[in-house]
């Protein structure tokens, strides 16, 4: 399945957006647009249906309901997520929440409703009786309880197993310098390496095998990347780096560049199941030329997977690749309202430039830039 429709009231940046999705998207827009927010919704999603998450906890790690609801909400202070399941063959399932205050008691979050649709047939319509009864019923979602699912627990492991990348370079040379407890997820790679050495050997293996191939055509004097551990039982990564003298140096992960560290990530979580993927920026401390190849990269995974992908950027070189489509990319432009969200293609302007044979570097990434832009001064 994929996530082919999303509706939002007062999520984060969105007033209130109504938006589709194809496998491949790529999210474009200025700073502070709200580009990160909307793969949120997802993420948050993830977080409710995931073991040991649930509502409660998902906003709590977000600072609260007051931090997720939109500023220019006033009288219709809910947020309302709904998204859309797609097989192929049309909608599969829908899944739609509403979250408000608790005005009395412990002034906790709880479900204004609770929808979950089987193609036309509403499977789930809270709050139900039982609730009514009990109110502490709604501070949970069915999405999260097992005893609960049972009529759509393929849509509760479909949203359980979305992944999301953002690898930090520092924070997987250096792991022990960043304090705080570790997180199953973790998407900025502290523990990038402990999950690596988790993985089945045989599977290790042959996914290092993979990377190292593409990794070589990026930078041609590496070779033999493998897993390895120090006497302490710390994982790495190790390989060789040739260079000038008979006997090349073997390296490890912390004299790797920015750059290789986050192609290997990133080629780690391409090649890691077929979920939903979210990716933060891919195009970071990588050369212009390598990454005009990732939307290539990752049609070709898709058409083998058929996984879905969201790819936040504001690359050119990322985007000017004549095979992505104007309906493969949604634009977030920012208003005092809340920030409108809409697929390129629905927007005449950039449609009749890709019409006429542009990119959507040259059609639509000149739109998310800052308007009066000129220079940036600090001289007074």
């Amino acid at each position: 399945m994929i996530v082919s429709g999303l509706m939002l009231k007062n999520w984060r940046n969105f007033r209130s957006v109504d938006v589709r999705f194809t496998e491949r998207v790529f999210v474009i827009g200025p700073n502070a647009s709200g580009k990160s927010n909307l793969l949120d919704v997802l993420r948050f999603l993830r977080d409710i249906a995931k073991q040991g998450g649930g509502l409660q906890w998902a906003l709590t790690d977000r600072g609260g309901l007051s931090k997720v609801r939109c500023l220019a909400a006033r009288r219709e202070p809910d947020v309302e997520i709904e998204v859309e399941l797609s097989n192929g063959a049309g909608a599969a399932w829908r899944y739609g929440i509403g979250i408000t205050q608790q005005v009395r008691g412990y002034r906790q979050p709880f479900l204004r409703y609770e929808r979950v649709w089987r193609g036309e047939k509403l499977l789930v319509d809270r709050p139900e009786a039982g609730d009514k009864k009990d109110e502490l019923r709604l501070t949970q979602t069915y999405l999260e309880q097992i005893s609960a699912n049972a009529a759509f627990r393929e849509v509760a492991r479909f949203f359980e197993s979305i992944r999301y990348l953002h690898l930090v370079p520092q924070l997987l040379r250096h792991p022990q310098a960043f304090q705080g407890p570790g997180v199953p997820e973790d998407p900025y790679g502290r523990n990038f390496l402990e999950m690596v050495a988790k993985t089945p050997e045989k599977t290790r293996r042959s996914r290092l095998r993979r990377i190292e191939s593409a990794l070589r055509q990026a930078v041609p004097q590496l070779k033999n990347l493998t897993d390895t551990k120090d006497e302490a039982g710390v994982p790495h990564l190790e390989a060789i780096y040739e260079h000038w003298r008979p006997n090349a140096g073997r390296q490890r992960e912390d004299q790797f560049s920015d750059g290789t560290l986050r192609l290997i990530g990133l080629f780690w979580s391409l090649l890691e199941g077929e979920s939903p993927l979210l990716l933060e920026e891919p195009e970071l401390s990588l050369h212009s030329s390598i990454i005009g190849k990732l939307p290539a990269l990752f049609y070709r995974l898709q058409r083998k997977r058929k996984r879905q992908i969201f790819i936040s950027t504001h690359s050119w070189d990322l985007l000017s690749e004549k095979g992505i489509g104007g309906e493969e990319v949604v634009t977030l432009t920012p208003n005092p309202e809340g920030a409108k969200v809409e697929q390129a293609s629905a927007v005449e302007e950039v449609r009749k430039l890709l019409d006429g044979g542009l990119s959507v570097a040259d059609a639509a990434l000149p739109r998310t830039a800052p308007a009066g832009l000129h220079q940036l001064d600090l001289v007074e």
